[in-house]
């Protein structure tokens, strides 16, 4: 072993008490010294932050103060501009009566479907003409759909504040009687059809297929002649169109028909709003009884003053008497026509002006309550559209045939017409299989000009409930590139495609944009689609659309309708990015007040033709504005609560939503007013010579979208 090592000589010295207490009173200092240093900090911050409050809340209080001094100026300038949408609606009216008057000059011997005189006795002469062909129907069927589509449009263009009630019950009645008539006739030139079918027989298979195509009508018949138990796939004109028939319809007279309308008359009609009746009833009769009064306080007043003149002429000569009498009645009888036609005027556009805001209002309006739907099938037409039109698929009953007799054709005329085969029976007790009466498995074409988003959902009309179900359809298979869709049917009858209504909301962006004076471009972007359409004075046009970023094209791009027009051609191409009353119960919407988002669009719309706006993440009523379309806009983030318009220090990157002011801006009370302070002079006068009739169809599309509560 090693020698042990040696303890070193020097031992750790122990702190005294006294030292210890020194050194705790010296961290005590320090730690009071750190404190007192961090208070002192602490409340000089404090009271900058609080001065900094305090002349911002100042300065906040001045600029209420100042937007509140000018409110009622702006007020009355932005009721000046706003006075284009009563002008505007007042050229749509003369525009309506224009074209009653251009239909009566035409003569043409189409009758006039807003007048009951002449759409009666234009459905009571056709009911009277007899033996019609398919053909000669389907000619005439385009004349009938023309004047559906004009009743319709009246039903939809004409203000609720236009319509009477007898007028409403007037145009829905011969809307139904000539959908119904055309139905008729379609039967009656089946019968006739069928009735020939021996002689029109195919050579190969001994039936008769008929195949007629049109714009607006696509119809197969097949009759079975032959009863072939072996022949029970049936298709026309070399197409995969056609049915998968049991045994018991291959060896039956029976004759199958596909009668595919591009059109719906089986769906009920919409009703037609009434709330803004009883609302602009009430504005009529106050607005026309100052009408009344003002009229009467002016008879008075010229009365009064006529007497006045008439005292004072007694005193004069004979001669200036006679002449002054003249000058006096002149001078009378002008300023009777001018000031009571003057403020006759007057009141008469405040009325307007009134009734139109609350139009506009009633386009935004939610629903209070969801619709009840009584039965589990049964489509909720306020979710699902109908697309496509309507197939008409029935089984009938093979008339008897006509036979030749010595050069003349005899024919047995059945009394009843034209009978359905009941399929399957309602009694089946001679049947010994239980399988006998199976599904009919039948294959359609989906309409070229439609879009469906996801596969079509296959839906058959209740004719006792009155309405679309679901059930009785399986096995549904859909070949999007054929545009073909099979599935198998439990009974025949009118049979459609639907689609959910809001498969398009809520919109993902949108951006509306200056093109050219009085032309504007609006882009909606959705999870499916990028929509672009033109506006431009009354009209509207598709310009594209694009579906998984690939341009889409359509019949209807390149069009220019009417706002209401386009908004029903782009609801029947399956692209609707409309929402209806009843849509917030169906899509997560941000919600508004409906007097600040009308508000709102209406004045989005008087600065369109200058300013471009775009969706903001914030979306609080705020939106981009920029003068010029460039590539890389200086966007401008505003936000507007219906009295108040404030330009936001925030932008798009900013981490948190905050109501801050930007530098050297003021409150103001309009949107109007908010952009007048840092637009060009040139944007100024783009925005005040705009065309009415453009700023009113650009505030009803945004209505219509609804592009500030749907995105």
């Amino acid at each position: 072993m090693g020698p042990k090592a040696k303890k070193s000589g020097r031992k750790k010295r122990k702190i005294t008490k006294a030292e210890r207490l020194k050194q705790l009173q010296e961290e005590e200092e320090r730690r009071q010294r750190e404190e007192e240093e961090a208070r002192v900090k602490y409340e000089k911050e404090e009271m900058e932050r609080l001065e900094i409050q305090r002349i911002e809340k100042e300065k906040w209080h001045q600029l209420e103060a100042k937007d509140l001094e000018r409110r009622n100026e702006e007020l009355e300038e932005l009721y000046l501009l706003e006075g284009c949408f009563p002008e505007a609606e007042k050229l749509k009216r003369d525009t309506r009566l224009l074209s009653q008057w251009k239909h009566y000059i035409q003569c043409d011997g189409s009758p006039d479907p807003s007048i009951s005189p002449e759409i009666n006795t234009f459905i009571s002469l056709w009911k009277e003409e007899t033996n019609e062909t398919l053909e000669e129907v389907i000619a005439k069927s385009k004349l009938v759909l023309n004047l559906i589509d004009k009743l319709k449009l009246i039903l939809l263009e004409t203000p609720p504040y236009d319509l009477e009630d007898k007028n409403i019950i007037q145009y829905q009645g011969s809307i139904l009687e000539l959908q119904e008539l055309l139905h008729l006739k379609f039967n009656i030139a089946t019968e006739i059809l069928l009735r020939q079918a021996s002689t029109l027989a195919d050579l190969d298979s001994g039936n008769m297929e008929k195949v007629i195509q049109d714009e607006n009508v696509t119809l197969y018949v097949w009759a079975n002649l032959k009863k072939n138990p072996r022949y029970k796939s049936v298709r026309f004109s070399e197409t995969q169109i056609g049915f998968e028939i049991p045994r018991i319809l291959a060896t039956s007279d029976i004759a199958l028909r596909l009668l595919h309308t591009h059109y719906d008359h089986v769906t009920p009609l919409c009703p037609v709003p009434t709330s803004l009746q009883e609302h602009t009833a009430t504005v009529t009769h106050f607005v026309k009884d100052e009408v009344k009064n003002e009229e009467a306080a002016i008879s008075k007043e010229l009365q009064e003053e006529g007497k006045q003149r008439e005292n004072e002429s007694n005193s004069v000569q004979e001669e200036e008497t006679k002449f002054e009498e003249q000058g006096d009645s002149e001078v009378q009888m002008s300023f009777v026509q001018e000031e009571p036609e003057a403020t006759k005027f007057e009141l008469e556009m405040k009325l307007l002006s009134e009734t139109v805001l609350s139009a506009q209002l009633l386009l935004i309006e939610n629903a209070n309550e969801k619709p009840c739907f009584f039965e589990d099938n049964e489509v909720d037409l306020c979710q699902f559209t109908t697309l496509g039109g309507v197939y008409h698929l029935d089984i009938l009953e093979l008339p008897p045939q006509c036979k030749p007799m010595k050069g003349w054709m005899i024919v047995e005329i059945l009394k009843e017409g034209l009978q359905k085969y009941i399929y399957p029976p309602e009694t089946t007790e001679d049947v010994e299989t239980e399988n006998a009466f199976p599904p009919i498995e039948v294959t359609l074409e989906v309409q070229e000009n439609v879009i469906f988003f996801e596969d079509p959902v296959v839906a058959r009309w209740d004719a006792e409930g009155k309405h679309w179900q679901t059930d009785g359809i399986s096995n549904v298979s859909y070949k999007s590139e054929e545009r073909l869709i099979t599935f198998s049917l439990e009974t025949f009858g009118p049979v459609t495609l639907i689609q959910d209504s809001h498969i398009n909301m809520p919109f993902q962006s949108w951006e509306l944009r200056p093109l050219d004076v009085n032309k504007v471009l609006l882009t909606v972007t959705t999870v499916f689609t990028e929509i672009q359409i033109q506006i431009k004075e009354n009209l509207c046009m598709l310009a594209s659309i694009k579906l998984n970023n690939k341009k889409h094209s359509s019949i209807l791009e390149g069009k220019w309708m009417t706002p209401i027009s386009f908004i029903c051609a782009l609801k029947e191409a399956g692209l609707n990015i409309f929402p209806s009353g009843h849509s917030h119960f169906y899509v997560v919407i941000n919600y508004k007040d409906p007097l600040v988002e009308m508000k709102a669009y209406r004045q989005l719309a008087l600065l369109s033709s200058a300013f471009a706006f775009g969706w903001s993440k914030w979306n609080t009523l705020k939106e981009h504005l920029t003068e010029e379309p460039t590539q890389k806009p200086n966007w401008t983030n505003l936000m507007f609560s219906g009295d108040r318009a404030q330009r936001l220090k925030i932008n798009e990157n900013s981490e948190a939503f905050s109501e801050a002011l930007q530098e050297e801006t003021e409150f103001h009370s309009t949107l109007y007013h908010m952009v007048k302070d840092f637009a060009s002079k040139k944007a100024m006068e783009k925005i005040r010579s705009s065309n009415c009739q453009f700023i009113d169809s650009v505030c009803y599309m945004l209505l219509s979208t609804r592009l500030l509560s749907y995105s």
